[in-house]
């Protein structure tokens, strides 16, 4: 038999279709797992991915559309730069990094994402940031600080009203809102309420002895 012929056979043999055979292509491969890990993944480098686009309601001028905001939160004034679009809620979390404040459901329907505007409970996930200019606007953050807290956290953390903790701060923002509004002294009507906040978890009897513990305090 001609020689020159031999790896023309093996090959056949190896993969009779003439596509690269398993072996072949784990042998390859092995190969370049050591060359990168001898000469550094310099030598294997692929051209960079295209960077993502900046995402809605980021700061920067790179955020096509951003138009200039003011804030006043917990009491400062903030300024931000947010495409007009953006929910308080992302302005909040995503721009000023105030993550205390949830997203939840992100349609009005959990109420973690429950801050004050001007004294009274919203949902923050349903109104936009560009609509709240000037506006008293109060989160989680600044309700108290540990050390500091205040009663209606103290209270949660007293009657265990919490357990994984994530509608915890709009519970709370919620619950501090109930004490100025009209509400009857029952359990019944504190639960009421409170309806429009969701505790998957079901501490729902702990949040209403917090609740209830501070407004006999008050």
């Amino acid at each position: 038999m001609d020689e020159t012929k031999r790896p023309e056979i093996e090959q056949s043999k190896a993969c009779p279709s003439g596509r690269v055979s398993r072996r072949s292509f784990l042998s390859q491969l092995g190969a370049a797992g050591v060359a990168v890990a001898t000469v550094g993944p310099a030598a294997a480098a692929v051209p960079a991915a295209e960077p993502a686009r900046v995402s809605e309601g980021t700061v920067g001028e790179e955020v096509q559309g951003a138009v200039p905001l003011r804030l006043r939160v917990n009491g400062k004034d903030i300024a931000i730069k947010v495409d007009l679009r953006t929910t308080l809620l992302d302005g909040l979390r995503e721009t000023i990094q105030l993550t205390g404040t949830k997203k939840g459901c992100d349609h009005g329907q959990c109420g973690a994402c429950t801050v004050h505007v001007n004294g009274r409970r919203i949902n923050s996930c349903l109104t936009l940031a560009a609509m709240h200019e000037g506006d008293e606007i109060t989160t989680i953050e600044g309700l108290g600080q540990p050390g500091n807290l205040h009663p209606m956290q103290a209270a949660f953390v007293e009657h265990d009203g919490y357990q994984c903790g994530y509608c915890t701060s709009g519970q709370i923002m919620s619950a501090v809102a109930l004490l100025r509004e009209p509400c009857g002294k029952a359990d019944s009507d504190v639960k009421e309420l409170m309806s429009g906040n969701i505790c998957r978890c079901g501490a729902y009897p702990n949040i209403v002895s917090a609740i209830q513990q501070v407004r006999l305090r008050a």
